[in-house]
């Protein structure tokens, strides 16, 4: 501070010339970057050569996968216990009801009100375009490929697009479904929600999407199905399942021969559908079945409609969608460089072989394997050509033949080419909308049965010890120290946190959250300061994902803006929430200000998005007396009403909590707590987190403080600590 406090005087003396000056202002810069450095550096935990301790910043992720190993192996377990046609019978019965669970219930099957948009006549075939509603009001555009030289009845294959904008208008799809209409299979081929004619975030002049690729058209959305208690998965079961009524009303559809194949996305979509519709003989999925393990190992969790709820805390795995339709025929088609890693794929192959063989039909049960990345390659279109010519007995030739691919205006179906410009239809955030309003009529939160409800809900492991810590560097300042520590988390991992003492010593304490991190607030003059200068200890630590923990190798795809759901969407399949596990050491950190720094009173101050670890770690901690809550979060119901919420909010709310608990509730819950809300509610249409509606009169101990500046909050801050 001393060099820039010269440079500054140097800099205001005059004349200088030009020159000169313009070399002194970028020292001044110079320098100024490298004290924020320097300061930012004196209160970092970890050091870089601490090996042990390095990984920090992938420990949310490895966490989360370790708990997916240990449940996935309890299943391996079971399985090996199954050696007869009547225990894999047993097991069938119970797949089918766990994905039920899961998924369902489905909606009420509503008129299709499907119209024939237009009709295009080629060489060989011809093509009707047709809109239909999978639910009310809910458009699906599609197009249905017949061959010219239909005779009867005709067996029909359903087709699934995978993650490319255009849907099945992208050349190596049209491939695809041209070569089986040149083989006598009329092809149904669907726009899944977010591609192709049913974006749902696009412009309106030129039809460009406004929030990337189709993933992230799943995702956005999907997050919020999963808080409202529904899914996207459900959504793109629901559309194969109405896509399947509709091949019914078709003359020359023969009911007993239904087929469904897609590739990588698509071959979600068709295993999903195919799981969940008896009606469907014969699936061939493409570039997706593989294991979890081998996914977690690998490319981890990926886009919203690939994740089940807590599908994997259930028992199942992705080898299962298969294995629960034997012993109608199923192939699978793989590549030993696809994203969905080959090994799981042969694994899952083996598993799903093993009931065929009890049902003494091995031949159903097919794997066709070729050496690309995740791509389509000649030998596996041709199997699986081949596939479907037997089991859907349509024989012929099952060469790949060159085709001539269509144009998109041939292809399109829609008379704007979107349905959401077309029709005055619903997007995926009204269906979440409708229906967390219907699940609100039929459940509503209870404060006895609270405690319970969360945990179930969020995944939340209470502490049940003191855990490790450890001293790793002191920093003396005006009037308090601020001491650097290590403490052994709810895994394999360190989160390290900043303990500031004053010289006086006090039995008063403060759990500092903040989500951007421990270092956000430990500079002079800060929040913090004012706690400490106020008479409190103050621990500020960075959980998981957050400040040093933070910054991790996986992205996922998708990541918006530096906030990847996909950690997230990992949270959901073992049933652990991020909030869940974040509360869990939150109160392992009020045990450590309890048990090792003598702490008797104990208050929790969370800025932003972290009032919901706080509040959430507080139903489960009566030691926290006292709650601050700084510019909060308002509810997990905003951000599923709010068509712009904002994406770093996903990872503080829980999948499946609305309509059975919210934030206001749990504040309701914690008022005998005092708590004070300082600021706007973030989030929220009215500028604080509601109290309005609570039973009784526990919402009537709540604060709210408006501080208009940086320093009547920290006043206020000292006058709290005090109290």
């Amino acid at each position: 501070m001393e060099n820039l406090s010269f440079l500054f005087k140097t800099y205001r003396k005059k004349p200088m010339p030009l020159k000169k000056s313009y070399l002194l202002l970028f020292s001044i810069l110079v320098a100024f970057f490298q004290f924020g450095i320097a300061q930012e550096n004196e209160l970092k935990v970890i050091k870089p050569h601490w090996v042990q301790f390095t990984e920090g910043k992938n420990a949310l992720y490895n966490h989360l996968a370790s708990e997916a190993f240990e449940l996935l192996d309890k299943r391996e377990k079971e399985l090996l216990k199954i050696n007869d046609l009547a225990g894999w019978k047993q097991r069938q019965n119970i797949v089918k009801d766990k994905f039920m669970d899961i998924v369902g219930p489905f909606p009420e099957k509503n008129p299709l009100n499907a119209k024939i948009t237009r009709k295009i006549d080629k060489e060989g075939y011809r093509i009707e375009h047709i809109v239909f509603e999978s639910q009310p009001n809910f458009y699906v555009s599609s197009s249905l490929f017949i061959p010219d030289d239909i005779k009867g009845k005709a067996p029909a294959i359903i087709y699934c697009s995978g993650h490319h904008i255009l849907a099945y208008r992208n050349a190596t799809y049209q491939h695809v479904i041209l070569n089986l209409v040149k083989k006598g299979f009329i092809v149904f081929a669907l726009d899944p929600v977010g591609q192709g004619e049913r974006l749902e975030y696009f412009d309106e002049e030129d039809h460009s999407s406004t929030i990337g690729g189709p993933t992230k058209q799943h995702s956005y959305p999907g997050a919020q199905a999963f808080m409202a208690g529904t899914s996207m998965a459900k959504y793109m079961i629901w559309d194969g399942i109405r896509a399947v009524d509709y091949l019914l009303t078709r003359p020359e559809v023969d009911k007993d021969r239904i087929g469904i194949t897609g590739r990588s996305g698509g071959g979600t979509q068709s295993s999903y559908i195919a799981a969940f519709d008896e009606r469907i003989y014969a699936s061939a999925p493409e570039n997706y079945i593989t294991t979890f393990k081998r996914l977690w190992y690998t490319h981890g969790p990926q886009d919203a409609e690939q994740n089940l709820y807590s599908a994997i805390q259930s028992g199942l795995d992705l080898p299962d969608l298969l294995t629960v339709r034997a012993p109608k025929p199923n192939m699978m088609i793989t590549t030993t460089s696809d994203i969905f890693n080959i090994e799981g794929a042969r694994e899952a192959a083996e598993e799903i072989q093993r009931i065929y063989s009890a049902y003494g039909q091995s031949e159903n049960f097919l794997k066709v394997e070729d050496d690309a990345g995740h791509a389509s390659t000649l030998k596996n279109r041709e199997a699986m050509y081949s596939f479907f010519q037997e089991h859907l007995q349509l024989p012929g030739n099952a060469n790949d033949e060159g085709v001539d691919t269509l144009s998109q205006e041939e292809l399109q179906v829609s008379p704007t080419g979107q349905v959401l410009s077309s029709y005055d239809g619903l997007r995926t955030e009204d269906l979440n909308q409708q229906y967390l309003k219907e699940q609100e009529n039929k459940i509503k939160p209870s404060l006895e049965d609270l405690e319970k409800t969360v945990r179930d809900l969020s995944g939340y492991q209470n502490p049940d010890h003191l855990a490790e810590t450890m001293l790793v560097g002191r920093i003396q300042r005006d009037g308090y120290v601020i001491e650097k520590h290590l403490m052994k988390g709810e895994g394999d991992y360190w989160i390290p946190y900043l303990l500031m003492k004053p010289e006086k010593e006090t039995k008063t304490a403060v759990l500092y959250l903040d989500p951007e991190g421990k270092q956000t607030d430990a500079g002079k003059n800060s929040d913090m300061e004012a706690l400490v200068r106020g008479g409190a200890m103050v621990l500020a630590p960075d959980l998981l994902n957050t400040g040093e923990m933070g910054n991790g190798d996986f992205t996922g795809d998708a990541n918006f803006n530096g906030h990847s759901y996909n950690f997230w969407f990992g949270g959901i399949l073992i049933n652990r929430s991020i909030v869940g596990i974040h509360a869990g050491d939150a109160n392992r950190l009020v045990k450590v200000l309890q048990e090792k720094e003598g702490a008797t009173q104990i208050k929790g101050l969370a800025k932003g998005q972290m009032t919901s670890v706080l509040l959430h770690a507080a139903v489960f901690n009566p030691a926290l007396k006292a709650l601050a809550l700084v510019n909060p979060m308002g509810s997990f119901k905003s951000v599923v009403e709010d068509p712009n919420y904002q994406p770093a909010d996903v990872a503080y709310t829980v999948a499946g909590a609305l309509p059975r608990y919210d934030l206001p509730v749990l504040l309701e819950h914690l008022s005998d707590r005092s708590p004070m809300i300082l600021g706007n509610t973030h989030g929220e249409k009215e500028p604080a987190i509601s109290i309005e509606g609570f039973q009784g009169d526990r919402g009537k101990n709540t604060n709210r403080i408006k501080a208009g500046t940086d320093e009547e909050r920290r006043t206020y801050l000292m006058e709290w600590v005090g109290q």
